[in-house]
């Protein structure tokens, strides 16, 4: 129960009985894209003995699981998760483990490996998404819904920590495979789990309801205006461009701050202590998120989010002057502070501004830019690193943030109409 004087806490969020089901099974799902990488590049290694061979399969498999994600949720908001996610999960699942059968012994064909490899990525399914158009039906109040997506960042965040762990671990105590046919499991229990809890069909009646709230009318007796089909495919356009250029731009930083913190850590003698600066990174992102989530903003996500990106940029070029590996562990720590905050609010203006019946696919575009970015931040930056200063890198590191933040102020476009919500439900 939550009231004017009092916002709603987190404890709201998790106790909402619906969801809570949901939330676990999704995030049971998703702890798959935790171990699959890790395991996926140990286990193509082993079979091919070529480290090259094995980054470039890990590669074309992000990159199709990232590029094709807006296709494949498009797909879910036009078919609905009932009917769109099993079959893509039983395909996936199914190159997973074939995956595994053939790199349980060496000597497999790497074509062979390549071709299963993006045929698995391509038909992942979106479980990030999923979940947060759910949050987004479920949840109504907008203070609550800032407090789910907080909270759905940060756990996602935790997976990614958590995840490669659990790889590490079967990979030592069995074989890489293991890990391979693990993510294939927990993708499957997860994502049946999910379609099959009555947070889906809830959300389903909501979602009718909400539209025929908002269908035009023209007077007594006349007929709705016709819906124009929807497309799997959905144009980035308008006030859904600040969310994702900006998460691009933070994925840029990222990814090449992961490459930067190596290397800064190599030339200080201290490689092994690189885990530090990871940790503290996460562990700034993971407490500012839980805070940013719990205040009650009176100021607009289109306003925050460039500020957040500017405070991102200012911090990382910053760390680049860091005298030692302490010095950059506490820098580190001060960029996480922006990095879960500046998510969930590019999550929250997409589903804010999308159209109903592509919400699914524009949280998928932010997702999709978010982890192209850090692809393409980690591969810029390893081709200036040998040839400038560190510090300069850094700085460069940090350009995208400040320049999509500069390019929000500077172009802030039209306002645009949020969707239309039946009234909040003040006892979830």
């Amino acid at each position: 129960m939550s009231s004017p004087s009092r916002p709603p806490s987190y404890r709201a969020v998790l106790s909402h009985p619906l969801a809570r089901r949901a939330f676990g099974a999704a995030l049971l799902g998703r702890l798959s894209y935790g171990t699959v990488f890790l395991s996926l590049t140990l286990a193509l290694t082993g079979t091919t003995g070529s480290y090259a061979l094995a980054g470039g399969v890990i590669a074309l498999f992000g990159l199709t699981n990232s590029l094709l994600s807006p296709l494949r949720a498009g797909l879910i908001d036009r078919y609905g998760p009932r009917r769109a996610l099993p079959p893509m999960t039983a395909l996936y699942a199914l190159l997973l483990i074939c995956l595994a059968v053939l790199t349980w012994r060496p000597g497999t064909s790497g074509w062979l490996l390549t071709a299963l490899a993006i045929a698995a990525g391509g038909c992942a399914p979106p479980l990030g998404p999923v979940m947060r158009t759910l949050w987004s039906d479920l949840l109504p109040d907008r203070q609550l819904l800032q407090r789910a997506y907080t909270l759905d960042t940060v756990a996602e965040e935790l997976l990614f920590i958590t995840g490669p762990l659990l790889a590490g671990l079967l990979a030592a105590l069995a074989t890489p495979a293991a890990g391979v046919i693990l993510s294939a499991a927990l993708i499957t229990i997860g994502t049946f789990a999910l379609v099959s809890s009555p947070a889906i069909r809830a959300a389903q009646s909501l979602r009718a309801d909400t539209a025929s709230v908002v269908a035009p009318y023209e007077g007594p007796g006349a007929d709705p205006a016709p819906t124009s089909p929807r497309r799997p495919w959905m144009r980035v356009s308008g006030a859904l461009l600040l969310p994702v250029a900006t998460s691009a731009a933070v994925g840029l930083c990222l990814g090449a701050l992961s490459l930067l913190m190596v290397v800064f850590a190599e030339r200080h003698h201290q490689t092994t202590a690189v885990a530090w600066v990871e940790a503290a990174l996460s562990a700034g992102s993971a407490v500012a998120g839980l805070t940013y989530g719990a205040v009650s903003w009176r100021v607009s996500g289109r306003v925050r989010l460039p500020v957040l990106a500017a405070g991102l940029g200012l911090a990382l070029a910053a760390a680049g002057a860091s005298p030692n590996l302490y010095a950059l562990v506490a820098m580190t720590c001060v960029v996480g502070l922006f990095v879960a905050p500046a998510l969930t609010t590019a999550y929250l203006l997409a589903d804010e501004f999308a159209k109903p019946e592509n919400r699914t696919q524009a949280g998928a575009w932010v997702n999709t830019a978010f982890n192209t970015g850090a692809s393409m931040g980690t591969a810029a930056i390893g081709l200036l690193v040998d040839g400038l200063s560190l510090s300069l890198c850094f700085v460069l590191a940090a350009t995208p943030a400040l320049l999509s933040a500069l390019m929000a102020v500077g172009r802030p476009g039209r306002p645009a109409t949020p969707l239309l919500r039946p009234p909040a439900n003040r006892q979830s």
